[in-house]
């Protein structure tokens, strides 16, 4: 007799990238920002820590006001989180009741199958054409039928990001569109926050973390933009105090260092850029890419065999295949789209990666 519930035993649980403690390792497989938080937030720490005696605050005030300042809102349009993760589960928590159905696209972030399973819903994958765009025709029918539709915008694994009318057209009639902006400060237009004033606007809720663009992966940090009248009924989800004192102190300190965060954007932009240049002239074919990382096949479609000799040379990227579909778009049992999402490091880390792939790619 199993005494975890039914759907707890049947699913599998999400996988997170591998996270080595030893040092020596050019790390390039989960996204974070190689660069360093700006200096306040170090500042901003110290401060909050001399009240850890205390609750923080259970709203986020300070950070919620300075949020509402930078996207030209009013506070009550903003839900702190510990991490965007936790404002993904709220929000699954809020809206959908188990067996109602969450739809995503496929290939994309597989913690929305994760979260689905976890309330006892129903989910269904979206197939993307081989270029990364939406079907549309053949997807009407499921986000007809589906009470939450993530989309992450730029999606990942491919980085690339899709336009505002096609957003548009992914609202379910009696449900919520989740535009899942984890990368959206990489993007040309880094946000889309005009699209809550739109009408959409009171369907759609925007979710941005702090782990990517402000490099403070470590803190565990991100907030739902939304109309106050959806922040109201997250508000009554959330735990009581989400947010501890330090993680909301650091994320107002860094948000209120635009130029800080701006600068680093620019370099990885470059390197990014740079980058994708060099992969392509070895022979693989890469997406635009909007976000802080490429995705790179090569047409031996040998991408575990690289990855694990990169593995070898204490070089991580991320490996990630994708049952049920191909890279042509087929469907079926028997079918994987595969490939290689490489995050931009620093300019060094960057050509150590190219110098070992260079070496590997000739020996294929």
């Amino acid at each position: 007799m199993s005494l975890f519930r039914p759907d707890i035993d049947r699913m599998a649980g999400y996988i997170p990238g591998e996270q080595p403690q030893d040092s020596g390792w050019v790390k390039l497989n989960t996204n974070e920002n190689p660069y360093p938080p700006s200096p306040r937030v170090a500042d901003a720490v110290a401060a909050a820590a001399k009240r850890l005696h205390v609750y923080p605050d259970p709203l986020g005030t300070s950070f919620r006001k300075a949020a509402a300042d930078l996207y030209g809102l009013d506070p009550d349009w903003i839900l702190p989180g510990n991490g965007s993760d936790e404002v993904l589960t709220i929000l699954v928590r809020t809206f959908v009741d188990a067996g109602q159905l969450i739809a995503y696209p496929y290939p994309s972030y597989i913690l929305y199958e994760t979260l689905a399973e976890l309330q006892g819903a129903s989910h269904q994958r979206i197939p993307l054409r081989p270029d990364w765009s939406w079907n549309l025709e053949a997807a009407a029918p499921v986000i007809r039928r589906s009470k939450m539709v993530f989309t992450p915008n730029p999606n990942s694994p491919s980085g690339n990001r899709w336009s505002d009318d096609t957003i548009s057209r992914l609202v379910p009639p009696q449900g919520v569109l989740i535009l899942d902006e984890a990368y959206g400060d990489f993007a040309d237009t880094p946000h889309r926050m005009e699209l809550l004033k739109s009408p959409i606007g009171k369907q759609l809720i925007v979710t941005r973390t702090f782990s990517k663009s402000y490099s403070l992966a470590g803190l565990r940090f991100g907030f739902a933009v939304a109309h106050p009248d959806l922040i109201a009924g997250m508000r009554k989800v959330k735990d009581s105090y989400n947010c501890d004192a330090l993680s909301l102190a650091a994320a107002e300190a860094a948000l209120l260092d635009q130029d800080w965060m701006l600068a680093n954007r620019v370099r990885i932009i470059d390197t990014r850029t740079r980058l994708a240049v060099a992969l392509r002239s070895l022979g693989f074919h890469c997406v635009d890419s909007q976000a802080n990382f490429v995705w790179a096949t090569h047409p031996t479609s040998r991408h575990q065999a690289i990855y694990e000799q990169l593995k070898a040379r204490k070089i991580l990227i991320r490996f990630m295949k994708f049952p049920g579909l191909s890279s042509t778009g087929e469907s079926g049992a028997d079918k994987v789209w595969d490939g290689l999402r490489i995050t931009v490091g620093t300019d060094p880390q960057v050509d150590a990666f190219l110098a070992a792939i260079t070496e590997i790619v000739a020996s294929l």
